[in-house]
């Protein structure tokens, strides 16, 4: 009798939504012992996590796991990794692991510098580089805190919103600033400049008619996030002999290959992290993928000029800094400089600001700096960053490193 009486309800409360054109309400589920705990706990990560549709199909047990069941077993919480997001998204997870996304925190741990760093920047604590590069994948005894899984780099926790992470602004945490302020960049371009004008007038995410850092670097959804020339903006072979002579000069500065032009252990690490393309075959697959959005609105003979264009900015930029190089070489064959203790090279580029000496950090200056935002402007149109920002500065620096050149050797012949 009581069956009959419910379901009688259920078809009068279906009627009547059909008779005011909405729907019936669904009867609540039964709430999880997760999410009544959190609700005292922390009631905005339940909040947010009802919010995005994951809050809609699952609980919070299909991510942590169920070992945590009160505040005396915390660290029984599973801490999610790709591995765990994979259970539901195998293609994105395989996707993310193919780009250099995946390789920026093994990237970031293979830095000599990193060595002299506190370790909240270095480490778990997040406040300097393992801020950005978290979203690397990591072997599970490093994710030691949430928010290091990967995957929620860009779909925030507990959200995990997908149109999040197809607005652009998701990338500006970490594309912005010192060393590569490509966010600022495309923001102040025209690209960027037509997307904010347009913002709300014919999508959430902004306008379609001009392009996002996921339209270039995302293209169609795929996360296997990959550039032609790689972060370092180093190619190898170079057919152009002046140019690969520059180039060699870089690489040895970078210790990636040594006096007589041999490679080095860090051949590895450059080859693992994917921070430079080492074929042909490589650069010009990237750069196939680039001419083909671009060639969405772009003629293929404008998006062509425009990306060769791009390279002959590396190519000036590679001409100043290898003789940047020289100079502070020079230095250190002459004794006027001397290796620090426990250095290999010298000059080593991948001491970054830890370099001991002024003319140093000027070389330094004008690697991570001055080249990044040369031919990083020039690649996201924007002038600016290219000229005054980029070239401007590391012709500047030149001069500063020449002139201390000078000075020490006059020193010497006193």
């Amino acid at each position: 009798m009581k069956m009959k009486r419910y379901l009688s309800a259920g078809l009068v409360l279906t009627a009547l939504g059909l008779l005011w054109g909405t729907t019936a309400p669904a009867l609540a589920a039964p709430k999880s012992s997760c999410i009544s705990c959190h609700e005292k706990v922390t009631p905005a990560v339940v909040k947010q996590f009802a919010a995005g549709k994951m809050g809609r199909t699952l609980d919070c047990s299909a991510c942590h796991g169920t070992e945590h069941r009160s505040e005396q077993d915390v660290a029984k919480a599973k801490l999610p990794s790709p591995d765990t997001c994979a259970q539901c998204h195998p293609k994105k997870v395989e996707e993310f692991r193919a780009g250099k996304h995946a390789l920026a925190w093994a990237a970031m741990k293979a830095m000599p510098m990193l060595s002299h760093q506190p370790l909240p920047m270095k480490g778990d604590g997040l406040k300097g580089c393992s801020g950005c590069h978290t979203i690397g994948d990591k072997a599970a005894s490093e994710i030691t805190r949430y928010g290091s899984g990967a995957c929620d780099s860009c779909h925030t926790r507990h959200t995990f919103s997908v149109q999040e992470a197809r607005d652009p602004r998701t990338c500006r945490t970490c594309h912005m600033g010192f060393d590569h302020p490509q966010w600022e960049m495309w923001q102040t371009s025209k690209h960027g400049t037509i997307w904010e004008i347009e913002t709300g007038r014919q999508t959430t995410a902004g306008s379609e008619r001009a392009p996002t850092c996921q339209t270039c670097h995302l293209p169609g959804g795929n996360h296997a996030v990959m550039t032609a020339w790689g972060f370092l903006a180093l190619r190898v072979p170079e057919d152009d002999p002046e140019w690969w002579k520059d180039r060699v000069t870089i690489l040895q500065a970078l210790g990636v290959l040594d006096g007589q032009g041999n490679p080095t252990e860090r051949l590895a690490v450059v080859q693992g992290g994917k921070v430079a393309r080492l074929s042909k075959e490589e650069f010009a697959q990237q750069r196939a993928r680039m001419l083909e959005t671009c060639t969405k609105c772009h003629s293929r003979r404008y998006a062509e000029e425009n990306l060769a264009a791009g390279d002959q900015m590396v190519r000036e930029a590679d001409r100043i800094f290898a003789q940047a190089i020289r100079t502070v070489k020079s230095l250190y064959d002459q004794g006027l400089l001397k290796k620090p203790a426990g250095w290999t090279f010298a000059p080593d580029l991948l001491q970054f600001y830890e370099a001991k000496t002024p003319i140093e950090q000027d070389l330094y200056l004008i690697f991570m700096e001055y080249r990044m935002r040369t031919f990083q402007g020039a690649f996201h149109a924007n002038p600016d960053y290219a000229h005054w920002y980029g070239w401007a500065k590391m012709k500047e620096a030149a001069v500063r490193i020449e002139d201390a050149a000078a000075a020490l050797r006059a020193g010497q012949k006193r």
